[in-house]
């Protein structure tokens, strides 16, 4: 059994599971602060850079917080200047099926066309592969390039692989991948909206293994409301 971690400032005050769960990831930013750590350890301004809205002080906050329960790590480097990293402990990692099923329900529920206010990172969409296109897929490696897609309109990469019966996401262009899908980020708003099409996308290489993760990003049809319970009888 992991430790318990120190009692929280707000508790729900509730002697259930999932309330347990709650007390832990039921805050603000921090299950994005997890998805955000499943490519690899990140400085605290590449967390910063990722989470649009959040404040310095709340950043450090949430951060101070998952270290005390054991949701993160906290690495000091003897560089100059100073280096801090922050990483995903298994405590935190067993929470990816957790995230998946939840982009799931909001890719079935709540997915639309971008607001006028929200950022747009394609990045944050590609980091839930792990958990969306599942483990049995077809293995290889799919390099995604978003042309703009950082905040200084630089390219965003990342490679998507599934091998050994897990998926893993590196933000790095792969030095071998059997499929390529390249295209600015107007180009991929359009393949992953409701109703999109990825004619915009450049797909290159095996355009089955392409198809299968553009297909694991869209938004899926809700199941009939009847569905749950005719399968249960």
């Amino acid at each position: 059994m992991p430790p318990v971690p120190p009692p929280k400032r707000h508790p729900y005050d509730q002697w259930s599971p999932d309330v347990r769960a709650l007390d832990l990831v039921g805050d603000k930013w921090t299950l994005l602060i997890v998805r955000d750590l499943t490519t690899g350890p990140r400085r605290f301004v590449e967390l910063q850079r990722v989470l649009p809205g959040i404040s310095t002080e709340q950043l450090r906050a949430r951060l101070n917080r998952m270290v005390a329960d054991g949701m993160l790590t906290r690495t000091r480097y003897r560089e100059v200047p100073p280096r801090v990293e922050y990483a995903l402990t298994p405590r935190s990692r067993e929470l990816m099926p957790v995230l998946a099923q939840l982009a799931v329900w909001g890719l079935n529920w709540a997915w639309s066309e971008p607001h006028p206010q929200e950022r747009v990172d394609i990045g944050a969409i590609l980091r839930l592969a792990p958990g969306l296109v599942g483990a049995r897929s077809s293995p290889g490696s799919v390099e995604c390039v978003v042309s703009d897609g950082r905040r200084d309109g630089s390219a965003l990469y990342a490679t998507v692989t599934v091998a050994d019966g897990s998926c893993t996401v590196a933000e790095t262009p792969a030095d071998t991948a059997e499929a390529r899908v390249a295209g600015d980020r107007d180009a991929w708003v359009a393949a992953l909206a409701p109703g999109g099409s990825a004619d915009g996308l450049s797909v290159s290489g095996e355009r089955a293994l392409a198809g299968q993760l553009l297909a694991a990003l869209i938004a899926r049809e809700p199941a009939p409301s009847g569905a749950a319970a005719n399968a249960a009888e």
